[in-house]
């Protein structure tokens, strides 16, 4: 709820993200423009989830195709997986990367909310990288990732039988490189692997990084 009242102003473009992290903003979001202190929202969503969660609380929601947004965000609040000492991050595990990295980078600011048990010293050492590929390919894909040193799974379901399903259709690889590894260039690689649709690396975008500790303590990173 901080992020919700500290960075969203009247008439922002706004991105929100996937998971409970981002619910709990739209739910702020939602209270502000109830009470007018808040007006003029335009969201776009990252996910299925939470569309269904903004439509339910009176958020408008558009696309990044509407004219009114003019193919651009002001500012986008979401969470993340892992996130290193320089602000590279780890996102996806909520299975909606390809849309979330569309969104980030779109976007004029980044505000991603994590507690402190997300920060690590470097990628992978906590979390696997997601990466989202068309169906036909996992196999050849899943071949290079461990040609490249990564250990690779496919992402199962929980309650259903068989593997996840992302909202596009698409099927998810868990990679995890145990050995230390550039982001940046990473994020490249992965991306160039026939069938790859988006990895969940993220090394673009600087996020403003508001951290919550055991203490009520929040603190805001800047890279």
């Amino acid at each position: 709820m901080h992020a919700a009242d500290h960075f969203v102003r009247d008439g922002m473009k706004l991105g929100l993200g996937t998971g409970s992290t981002a619910i709990w903003a739209a739910r702020r979001v939602a209270a502000r423009l109830s009470e007018g202190s808040l007006r003029d929202i335009r969201a776009v969503v990252t996910s299925l989830q939470t569309e269904l969660e903004a439509r339910s609380i009176g958020i408008p929601v558009f696309t990044l195709n509407d004219a009114a947004l003019e193919s651009s965000l002001d500012l986008v609040i979401d969470g993340a997986d892992e996130v290193d000492p320089v602000g590279n991050m780890i996102k996806g595990g909520g299975g909606a990367l390809l849309m979330e990295k569309i969104i980030a980078y779109s976007s004029r600011t980044l505000v991603i909310i994590v507690d402190d048990t997300k920060l690590s010293r470097r990628l992978c050492e906590r979390f696997a990288i997601p990466v989202e590929v068309v169906a036909d390919a996992v196999a050849p894909v899943s071949r290079t990732l461990r040609e490249m040193g990564g250990d690779v799974s496919l992402r199962m379901a929980v309650r259903k039988a068989g593997p996840v399903v992302t909202d596009l259709g698409n099927l998810l690889l868990d990679v995890t490189f145990r050995e230390s590894f550039e982001p940046r260039k990473m994020e490249e690689e992965l991306k160039l692997i026939p069938g790859v649709l988006e990895d969940g690396l993220f090394t673009k975008k600087a996020p403003q990084l508001v951290v919550g500790h055991p203490d009520g303590r929040i603190e805001i990173l800047d890279f």
